[in-house]
């Protein structure tokens, strides 16, 4: 190991350089105990005939308020998200803030007041936390580190991919991340964050989706590359059926930043059967009309994009600096 390595930004981006850096801390916290699943969203204990899902995740964003939320409405979306896509129903919420001395303090009672509705929209409560204030400079305004635990009779694995699958999506994709960039650069938009608790849909849809991710750091490349990896499969996405909404491809465009790599906070993909995907679409489109088929599960590995000349193009899993700051 070189002892002079310092830690890179592209490392907290959710591309390749994260799955390294996570990867090295994972070879070093090797004790599981009786935990499963620990590589998903959400680390599972059996308890029973009852399974307790445990997950936990930190946000650090800029701009922290955003068209369609702010910093505290994707941290407990988020944390509610990642417990809904194994399966489970949230139980609580544990919300750690870390503040900057001169922050202001309206500032923090909106932010309050976001969690404080979604928590009570979805009833989940918040249940435990702390608060520290550091001196100035010493971070960027604001850091929310929350956690979550629910219980599920059955986890959906990220490994559940099998051949002749269907790949779905919850809606359209990549509005956080765009959301974000319009605000930074004062793009003129209508694009808002996508953010919002998964809940209810995936709940509905739950005994059909053979496996579910949030594609939030690393956008769908990543995500989808994670699913075919870990379920040994190969994932084909159709040109003509991408989720992206023309203002979301044009930010990408304009910027050099590539659109599978943009994150949603309040959309999942997901892998069905070919028997049931007229049924989970029909549900999730009760929740969200744009709810569509994306491609499909093949023999093979990796993940490509069917074009509209009819030729594979593969989608690589995010290298390089990417977007920073995005959740």
């Amino acid at each position: 190991m070189n002892k002079n390595k310092t830690i890179e930004l592209e490392a907290g981006a959710g591309g390749k350089k994260s799955e390294e850096l996570i990867a090295k801390i994972r070879t070093i916290l090797n004790y599981k105990g009786k935990w499963k699943n620990v590589e998903d969203d959400g680390a599972v204990l059996n308890l029973g005939n009852k399974k307790l899902i445990f997950t936990t995740d930190a946000f650090i964003v800029s701009p922290i308020f955003f068209p369609g939320g702010d910093i505290g409405k994707i941290s407990i979306s988020g944390t509610i998200n990642d417990l809904a896509v194994m399966g489970a129903q949230p139980l609580g919420i544990s919300l750690s803030i870390v503040i900057e001395e001169g922050f202001p303090e309206k500032d923090l009672m909106k932010i309050i007041k976001s969690i404080n509705e979604i928590s009570r929209k979805e009833k989940v409560p918040i249940v435990t936390g702390d608060t520290k204030v550091t001196e100035k400079g010493k971070i960027d305004k604001i850091e929310i580190t929350t956690a979550g635990v629910g219980e599920a009779n059955k986890i959906i694995p990220d490994a559940g991919a099998k051949i002749g699958d269907i790949v779905i999506s919850s809606g359209n994709l990549g509005e956080h991340t765009a959301a974000l960039l319009a605000k930074r650069f004062n793009y003129k938009t209508h694009i808002k964050s996508d953010s919002k608790p998964l809940t209810k849909e995936i709940q509905r849809a739950k005994e059909y989706l053979t496996s579910c991710k949030d594609p939030t750091r690393g956008g769908p490349a990543a995500v989808l590359n994670e699913i075919a990896e870990k379920s040994r499969v190969k994932i084909v996405l159709d040109e003509k059926m991408l989720p992206f909404k023309k203002e979301v491809i044009t930010i990408s465009e304009l910027l050099g930043i590539d659109k599978f790599s943009f994150a949603s906070e309040g959309r999942f993909v997901a892998t069905v059967s070919s028997k049931n995907a007229d049924e989970a679409i029909k549900i999730l489109r009760r929740y969200n009309h744009e709810a569509k088929i994306i491609g499909k599960v093949e023999r093979g590995r990796g993940v490509w994009l069917k074009t509209n000349i009819g030729s594979l193009k593969k989608i690589e899993v995010p290298r390089g600096k990417m977007v920073p700051r995005i959740c």
